[in-house]
């Protein structure tokens, strides 16, 4: 399809990060070893807060449901990639391209929700220990990560049903890695303001409404801490909101910085890396973050692992 003759698509193709072939095998050891990653971390956690009777409280409950989302969109992206860094063709269908776009932004929606409950939690257990389990009652917990899967997928749905009332395209060439909004709307041969109107405003909304919740929630906890009399108790607690604090930092920056701003500010070479962090490195450095550097998980897996070795 020729640059400037709009017509229907029937697949899309995708450039990939790099057009350059020697780069190929590089790029596809590096995010091989990051999925790889990804996958052990994320199902590793998922299973060992399910097996683990200690670690069925609340926020072990949330933290399962990160780890699950994190393998999901990674796992909606990354495959794909490495396939078409490998491969001549690197066509996908556009079908294809509007389920992978639909799942992937329901999946990023649904965590930054999920970021904004997991503060909350944290803010209930050090601010109201002895009701903790009283609040986050099963009920709470489920009703809350419910509204985030529900928050996601409408979310996501208005999208796509924007996305589908496009009738040309000027070129079936998207200069990404997956189907994302940005580089569809470049392709567009109608009129797409309202779609990147619509896109700025559901996700600065959601932004400030999340990033409220988080800052709320920590410059509370940060309150009850300083008047914590145990020193070791405020470097713990220190220790632990910090580490939170560095990836939802990094995660919602780099939303912040793809999103929500004027679709005249979009580059995409400098979008496609900045991408990169928020669908292949965030969801392989959330398990060691959020779960891995915990004694009760450290304790758990421990446990589970020496009950399998024979004595």
């Amino acid at each position: 399809m020729e640059e400037g003759n709009c017509s229907t698509v029937s697949e899309f193709i995708l450039l990939g990060l790099s057009d350059l072939p020697e780069l190929s095998i590089f790029l596809s050891l590096v995010f091989l070893l990051i999925y790889g990653v990804t996958v052990m971390g994320n199902l590793g956690m998922i299973t060992v807060i399910q097996v683990s009777s200690q670690l069925h409280t609340p926020m072990y409950f949330f933290l399962s449901h990160l780890s699950f989302v994190d393998f999901c969109y990674s796992t909606i992206i990354v495959p794909k990639m490495l396939a078409n860094i490998l491969e001549k063709e690197k066509a996908i269908s556009f079908l294809g391209c509007t389920v992978q776009l639909y799942l992937f932004s329901t999946c990023v929606i649904t965590e930054v929700f999920l970021l904004a409950m997991m503060p909350y939690d944290r803010f209930v257990a050090i601010c109201y220990p002895l009701l903790y389990m009283v609040i986050m009652s099963q009920k709470l917990c489920m009703g809350l990560v419910s509204a985030c899967y529900l928050c996601g997928s409408v979310c996501s749905l208005i999208h796509i049903c924007l996305i589908l009332e496009i009738p040309t395209y000027r070129s079936n060439v998207i200069n990404h890695f997956f189907c994302d909004l940005h580089p569809l709307f470049i392709l567009a041969c109608s009129d797409v303001s309202m779609n990147e109107l619509l896109l700025f405003i559901m996700a600065t909304f959601n932004e400030t409404i999340t990033i409220m919740i988080i800052l709320t929630s920590y410059l509370l906890i940060f309150i009850t801490i300083l008047r914590m009399p145990s020193a070791e108790g405020r470097h713990k607690a220190f220790s632990t909101c910090a580490s939170h604090l560095t990836a939802i930092a990094v995660f919602h920056g780099t939303i912040l910085f793809i999103y929500c701003r004027p679709s005249s500010d979009y580059r995409l070479e400098t979008d496609k890396v900045a991408t990169v962090f928020y669908t292949v490195v965030i969801p392989m450095l959330n398990p060691l973050i959020y779960s891995l550097r915990n004694k009760d998980v450290k304790a758990a897996l421990l446990k589970m692992v020496g009950s399998k070795i024979p004595s």
